[in-house]
């Protein structure tokens, strides 16, 4: 282990944490963003055989939501409340269901009244004919990348507070976020952006693709000048302006939308496995999924620090 390299990290933590100095100034190379490691095995966990494949009211859908609140309790995210859950009874197709929505609160510094919801649906298609639909991709991805930034956020605090939103129920009709715009504590006029993660951790193409821009020139101009791995491309559209499908109502970010909330949505183009028995753990592309990681962190950093 090099000394020099363990003392400059040392350097940068306490220029952080006594001086202010601005995460997005920093060179990715010499810090650790977040545990790689840790990544991907909360991923490869969230889409075992163990939490059947996560269809909300089951088992384990249950179990996915234990999970996600040790993992936020053990980062140190706080609890918006009395309770990390957000719970919610819709009814789809001639049942009723009970979702739970599991929310985590990061206070921002400077600018903590204004708040950046950062949200990854939890729930997939649970058992269907015999076979578990994991959902590695769709969307454990995003709901491990959500540990990732509270590990991030602990090590640099964030100006704006941060409102860690792992929904229920995206598959069965958005219904997690949709009960979350209309029953949440906050003025929604305090939430200036929703971020949303909805499979992340695979492309043939080496392609994340930035739904949202379109409808903000001010997200336009900062995702185009933000710092973003250089091992992926990191690309706008999907907004129904450029002749690709239209995403903006594909995912949760669709409820934030309607109540006029800023929007970017992360994602990656179909795949042969997407809403099949095959979306596995194994099928992922781990160097993709954390560079993909890596760019959304540096994207919100600069967010963050836009006084957006």
């Amino acid at each position: 282990m090099n000394f020099k390299s363990i003392s400059f990290s040392f350097f940068l933590l306490f220029l952080i944490s006594f001086f202010g100095v601005n995460a997005q100034n920093i060179e990715v190379n010499n810090v650790c963003l977040f545990n790689e490691t840790n990544l991907l095995k909360n991923l490869k966990t969230l889409s075992s055989d163990f939490y059947e494949g996560r269809r909300t009211g089951t088992v384990g859908a249950k179990r996915a939501k234990k999970y996600i609140i040790n993992q936020f309790y053990k980062l140190g995210v706080l609890k918006k409340g009395k309770s990390y859950e957000q719970p919610f009874r819709f009814y789809h197709r001639g049942q009723y269901y009970d979702g739970v929505n599991v929310l985590g609160f990061i206070k921002g510094t400077s600018l903590s009244k204004k708040h950046i919801v950062i949200s990854a649906h939890y729930d997939h298609e649970g058992i269907k004919q015999g076979e578990i639909y994991n959902g590695a991709d769709d969307n454990a991805s995003g709901v491990s990348a959500l540990f990732a930034f509270a590990e991030y956020y602990k090590k640099y605090p964030p100006k704006h507070s941060i409102i860690l939103a792992a929904f229920d129920a995206e598959e069965l009709g958005l219904r997690g976020s949709k009960y979350f715009v209309n029953n949440t504590s906050l003025n929604l006029k305090t939430i200036s952006l929703n971020v949303n993660l909805d499979m992340i951790s695979r492309s043939d193409k080496n392609q994340l693709y930035v739904a949202g821009t379109a409808y903000n020139k001010s997200l336009k101009y900062v995702l185009s000048n933000s710092k973003k791995s250089k091992k992926i491309s990191v690309l706008p559209g999907h907004d129904g302006y450029d002749g690709l499908d239209n995403w903006t109502y594909a995912s949760d970010h669709a409820n934030f939308h309607k109540k006029e909330i800023p929007f970017l949505y992360f994602g990656v183009e179909d795949h042969k496995d997407y809403h099949e028995p095959t979306d596995d753990f194994e099928n992922i592309n781990p160097k993709f999924y954390v560079e993909a990681v890596k760019s959304i962190i540096l994207i919100l950093n600069k967010i963050d620090n836009s006084n957006f």
